[in-house]
C-alpha cells in the first residue's frame, strides 16, 4: 500500500493547455542538458509543466557532472565501467526524459529525478 502512494506522487498531472503551449521547451534541455535554463527564461517561466522538465534536465546535468568527474578520477574501473556504464544510463534517461515531456506527462527520471532544485 506504501509502495503504491509512492508511486502515484512520481507522476503529477499537468493541465492540457499548458502542455500544448510548452511542450518544446520542455524538450529541449533532454537533448542537451546544458540548456535547461531556456525554459526558465522564455515565455515558458510560468509554465508548472516547463519548470518541472527544466528541473528534471538540472538533474540530468548534475549526474552527468557527476559520472564524468568520478569516472575520470578513478583509473581503470572509472575509465572502462563507471564512464561507459554511466553514459548509456543517462543517454537512457535523457530519452525517457523526452518521451514523457512529448506525451504531456511529469514523470520523475529513475534515481535522479526526485531532486527538486528549481521552484
Amino acid at each position: 500500500m506504501e509502495e503504491q502512494k509512492h508511486e502515484e506522487h512520481k507522476t503529477i498531472k499537468a493541465d492540457s493547455q499548458d502542455v500544448e503551449k510548452n511542450k518544446a521547451m520542455a524538450i529541449v534541455g533532454y537533448i542537451l542538458p546544458i540548456l535547461f535554463f531556456v525554459p526558465l527564461i522564455s515565455d515558458a517561466k510560468n509554465s508548472p509543466f516547463a519548470k518541472f522538465h527544466a528541473n528534471q534536465q538540472l538533474n540530468l546535468l548534475l549526474a552527468a557532472v557527476v559520472v564524468n568527474i568520478v569516472g575520470g578520477v578513478i583509473p581503470f574501473i572509472g575509465w572502462f565501467i563507471i564512464l561507459p556504464l554511466g553514459m548509456i544510463f543517462l543517454i537512457v534517461v535523457a530519452i525517457m526524459g523526452i518521451i514523457n515531456a512529448s506525451k504531456g506527462e511529469m514523470k520523475e527520471l529513475p534515481l535522479i529525478g526526485g531532486f527538486k532544485l528549481i521552484n
